[in-house]
């Protein structure tokens, strides 16, 4: 019985799919085709189909699946604790410091690499 009720639900997926892919190669087709009409008429045909296409999409289990995380994320977001302003400055300053000295010691490092080689090939 499980097994029947899913099969139903996953063919419904599909054909919510296949709904969703028409819907949005209408809209890509439909604004190339119609490029004479009003760039606020086409703008806002593709905006209106791409929202009915993913309110279609939305009410698949993927759809569903993704909507639970995109809300368990923004939970989650606001648990973190953001540095401040003065913290992200100073962290910001310590990477540049550390890769300016990084880039000259490689910077010395080629240039006695170098000599080391034109020295040894006579060039």
């Amino acid at each position: 019985m499980t097994t029947n009720t899913e099969s139903q639900g996953n063919s419904l997926d599909i054909v919510k799919w296949g709904l969703v892919v028409i819907l949005l190669a209408a809209a890509i087709i439909g604004n190339q085709y119609f490029n004479e009409a009003s760039v606020v008429v086409r703008a806002l045909s593709v905006v209106v189909t791409f929202a009915i296409a993913g309110f279609i999409a939305l009410q698949t289990e993927k759809g569903k699946q993704a909507l639970t995380f995109a809300r368990e994320s923004q939970i989650e977001v606001r648990k973190v604790v953001w540095p401040t302003r003065q913290e992200a400055l100073n962290t910001t300053f310590i990477v540049l410091a550390a890769t300016a000295v990084l880039g000259l010691v490689l910077w010395g490092l080629d240039a006695v690499l170098l000599r080391i080689v034109n020295f040894i090939t006579g060039v």
